[in-house]
């Protein structure tokens, strides 16, 4: 396989459609502590916003794998085709802020297998938001 100069994605964006942007932003930027890094206008009435989110990856399950994961953050399966993990570094402060932003949260925090301490909520559309709290690892590990 011939080497390349760059990787065939450079950036993954999620586009989020809500009915009442407002909140949506104040649970997202307020909640989380974000800036908006562009925000756009098309007409009176039409606008977006664009907030950084650190570094992306695509997680890609089938249905048994993620029944497995909403069964160790969540006790069961209980979110859709699409769920956002963000990583924070204090999960408890930011479920603090995210739940008096609007979040519902489907299920207390959670230690994984792996150490990790996560929590399952709901933003106010409805999508399922798992925050997680990486557990300090030692060097030369793989827990």
């Amino acid at each position: 396989m011939p080497e390349r100069s760059s990787p065939p994605v450079l950036q993954l964006r999620v586009a989020l459609t809500s009915r009442d942007l407002d909140r949506l932003e104040r649970f997202y930027l307020a909640g989380l502590g974000l800036e908006p890094t562009a925000t756009w206008r098309h007409g009176a009435d039409a606008r977006g916003v664009m907030v950084p989110l650190g570094h992306a990856t695509l997680e890609l399950f089938d249905k048994p794998y993620a029944a497995h994961v909403d069964g160790l953050e969540a006790g069961g399966r209980v979110s859709g085709p699409v769920r956002l993990a963000l990583q924070v570094p204090d999960l408890d402060a930011a479920l603090a802020r995210l739940v008096e932003h609007g979040a519902t949260v489907v299920h207390p925090p959670v230690t994984t297998p792996w150490g990790d301490r996560n929590v399952r909520l709901q933003d106010p559309e409805g999508l399922q938001v798992t925050l997680f709290e990486e557990a300090e690892r030692v060097p030369g590990t793989d827990a």
